[in-house]
C-alpha cells in the first residue's frame, strides 16, 4: 500500500502540473482568465491521477507477478526462447518488407515484430515438452531431475522431489511408507507446511493440538530415515495465501507431484494439470485381493446393516460382510468370499458361512 500511495502522489503531481499547463493553452477557448484555467484543470488533473494512477502502474504489475508466479520455471523458459526466436525471424524479414512499396514497407517491419514474436513464445511454450524432451535426451538428463532454489542436483537428490502435504505428514502413514523403500527421491517440506503444521501443534483446541505434535513427531522420525533424504526448505510463492494454493503453484513451478491424503487438495491438483501421489489410493491399491469362491477365517465382532448380518475386518482393515454372521457374534468362523465391492471409502468384501450356526454348535 505504501507504494500505491507513492504512486498516487507522483501521478497526481504530474497531472496536477499538465493540468495547469493545458489550462495556460486553452484558457482563451473557456473564457477565463490564466490563472482560473490553470487552477481548474490543475485541480482535475492532480484528482485524476491520484484516483488513476494505481491502474496504469502499481496494480497491472501486481497482475503481471502473480500470473509470473503461477507458471512453471519450464514454461517460463519456453516463451523467452520463443519470443527470441520470433524476434530473429523478425529481424530477417524486416529488410524485405522495408522494400515493399508505401505505406506497406513503412508500417509492415513493425507488424512482422510483434507478430513473429508473439508467435514464436505461443509455439515455444505449446511445444515446451517435446523441446525439453529433446533437450534432456542431448544432455542425458532425466525427466524428473530437477533443481531446488537453483542449486544443481548432487547425488543426494534421486531422481525427483516430492511436495509433502501437511495433512500427509499428520497422517502419519508416511513414515512407514518411507521406511519401506518405495518412495523414490527426496521429501521437500516448504516453509510454509511447518509453519502451518506449528500453528496447529499451538492450537487452543486439545485435539488439534494432539494432530499438530503427532505432526512434528512423525517429522521427526522422516528426518531420522536415511532411505529417504527429506528437506525443508525456506521456497514460498507470493500473492498466495492459502498453503493449498502455494502447494499447487510450487508443485506447477517445480514440475514435481504432491504427496497427500487430502481429496479436495487431490482434486484441485489434478485440474491444474499436477500430479498427485494418494496415500488413500495406496493403501486401496496394497490390500489383499480375494477372488470369489476363496475361503478365510474371521472374527464377527458386531451386527450389520442388514437382517442376520455379521461384519468382521480383516488385519488390514477392509471390511466383510458375513450373511446369517448376526449368529456367530464375538467367535471365529469359516467364511466364503461371494462378492468383493470396490468403493470410493475403500473395499468391501461380501461372504457367507462355510458352515451353518446349528452344525456350528454340534
Amino acid at each position: 500500500m505504501k507504494v500505491e500511495i507513492a504512486f498516487r502522489i507522483i501521478g497526481m503531481i504530474i497531472l496536477a502540473a499538465l493540468g495547469v499547463y493545458w489550462g495556460t493553452q486553452f484558457a482563451e477557448l473557456l473564457n477565463l482568465s490564466q490563472t482560473q484555467a490553470s487552477i481548474i484543470t490543475g485541480i482535475i488533473g492532480a484528482i485524476i491521477g491520484f484516483i488513476f494512477t494505481p491502474y496504469i502502474t502499481t496494480r497491472p504489475a501486481i497482475a503481471l507477478r502473480n500470473n509470473l508466479g503461477k507458471l512453471s520455471a519450464q514454461t517460463l523458459v519456453a516463451g523467452l526462447f520463443g519470443l527470441l526466436a520470433g524476434l530473429i525471424i523478425a529481424a530477417l524479414s524486416a529488410y524485405p518488407l522495408s522494400l515493399l512499396p508505401s505505406p506497406f514497407g513503412d508500417f509492415l517491419p513493425f507488424v512482422g515484430l510483434i507478430v513473429f514474436g508473439y508467435f514464436g513464445i505461443i509455439v515455444f511454450v505449446m511445444r515446451q515438452e517435446d523441446i525439453f524432451g529433446v533437450w534432456r535426451r542431448l544432455t542425458g538428463r532425466s525427466n524428473d531431475e530437477i533443481s531446488i532454489a537453483g542449486a544443481p542436483p548432487t547425488g543426494e537428490d534421486v531422481k525427483r522431489t516430492i511436495l509433502l502435504d501437511t495433512s500427509v505428514i499428520i497422517d502419519g502413514r508416511i513414515a512407514d511408507i518411507a521406511k519401506t523403500g518405495f518412495l523414490v527421491g527426496s521429501l521437500l517440506i516448504p516453509r510454509f507446511v511447518l509453519n502451518e503444521l506449528q500453528y496447529i501443534a499451538d492450537s487452543a483446541d486439545s485435539l488439534r493440538r494432539q494432530r499438530g505434535r503427532r505432526g512434528l513427531e512423525i517429522l521427526s522420525l522422516l528426518q531420522k530415515n536415511e532411505i529417504v533424504p527429506v528437506k525443508i526448505s525456506d521456497i514460498d510463492v507470493e500473492g498466495v495465501r492459502e498453503v493449498d494454493d502455494k502447494l499447487v503453484v510450487l508443485a506447477r513451478q517445480l514440475n514435481c507431484p504432491i504427496l497427500t491424503n487430502d481429496y479436495n487438495l487431490n482434486q484441485v491438483a489434478e485440474l491444474q494439470g499436477v500430479s498427485v501421489l494418494n496415500v488413500n489410493e495406496l493403501a486401496n491399491a496394497v490390500k489383499s485381493i480375494l477372488l470369489p469362491g476363496e475361503t478365510l477365517t474371521v472374527n464377527i465382532i458386531q451386527e450389520g446393516r442388514e437382517s442376520g448380518q455379521g461384519i468382521a475386518y480383516l488385519d488390514d482393515g477392509t471390511m466383510v460382510v458375513v450373511e446369517d454372521g448376526r449368529a456367530r457374534i464375538n467367535t471365529q468362523a469359516n467364511v466364503s468370499v461371494t462378492k468383493v465391492l470396490q468403493t470410493s471409502a475403500g473395499r468391501m468384501i461380501f461372504s457367507r458361512l462355510e458352515e451353518n450356526p446349528e452344525s456350528a454348535g454340534q
